[in-house]
């Protein structure tokens, strides 16, 4: 499998902040998601891929290509949804879409159409008057209509109320569908990926905690309850973190053979993405 996107020693600095040599790589035909709590890094990290901001330092190439000199023929080919949208407010949606349009040597007005009657978007309306939910299907429909093969989101669930994100992630799923796509999709809305992610990339504090496909991360990890009096000390070290109340812990762990060993009446179950993001954050990546 060939990869999409692939980074290495990526450095950009923002006062207090900064991504520390950031490396990861997109196989082609993935729905990856890159997840971390706000402020972790993962806006800077796509500003920085698409150039919207300098590196200081590092290497980046989608489809075999360095961005610094092929960036035209890289953008091309990506269809990028941002959370700020980048859209000039008092023109109506018609119009931005034909500044945008030009850019794009496979612009598809059919399927630009399509989208927006799918969405329900008036093409006369202004960009100023437009929801959250409405902002993030029009930019859909804009990377959507160019024939990308590599679609690039940044929090595009975020605000969105649950019957526009079900509408989104169906969409997402049709487009890969047509092989030879792929998604890489920043949130840290993790039930989202529960659905349909196929990769996973974590970074915490600007660094990448891990880069795994999810089930077998989902089977990695596993999460414990008990008698919070069984903790022994050494018991405590097998986990990430544990939460303690008066009538028992809960705990995340990746060695569960010795915890069933050393625990055998805990009750053992299967974690979801964001117990496994919490669990590496409050554990501090031990």
């Amino acid at each position: 499998m060939d990869n999409i996107l692939e980074v290495s020693g990526l450095r950009k600095s923002y006062g207090n902040f900064a991504l520390k040599d950031v490396a990861f790589s997109l196989p082609e035909g993935c729905i990856t998601g890159f997840i971390g709590v706000n402020g972790a890094g993962k806006t800077t990290t796509l500003r920085t891929l698409l150039r919207l901001t300098d590196k200081e330092a590092g290497k980046i190439q989608f489809f075999g290509l360095d961005m610094e000199q092929n960036e035209r023929q890289i953008k091309d080919r990506l269809g990028i949804v941002l959370d700020d949208g980048c859209f000039y407010e008092e023109l109506s949606l018609s119009e931005m879409k034909s500044i945008i349009a030009p850019a794009y040597t496979a612009w598809s007005e059919r399927d630009f159409k399509q989208y927006m009657d799918m969405f329900s978007l008036d093409p006369k309306q202004k960009i100023n008057t437009l929801s959250k939910g409405m902002r993030m299907k029009y930019a859909l429909a804009l990377a959507l209509s160019h024939e990308a093969e590599l679609l690039i989101m940044d929090e595009p669930t975020s605000g969105l109320d649950p019957l526009v994100r079900s509408q989104l992630l169906k969409i997402l799923t049709e487009y890969m569908s047509k092989g030879g796509k792929g998604v890489f999709f920043s949130t840290h809305i993790t039930s989202d990926l529960d659905k349909i992610a196929d990769m996973l990339i974590m970074i915490d504090n600007g660094s990448i905690v891990f880069q795994e496909e999810k089930d077998t991360l989902l089977d990695t990890y596993r999460i414990v309850k008990g008698d919070v009096r069984a903790l022994t000390p050494d018991l405590r070290k097998l986990f990430l973190n544990i939460y303690e109340t008066a009538f028992g812990f809960t705990g995340i762990t990746k060695q569960v053979a010795e915890v069933q060993r050393m625990l055998p009446d805990a009750m053992i179950e299967r974690p979801a993405i964001e117990d496994i993001m919490l669990g590496n954050i409050e554990g501090g990546n031990k």
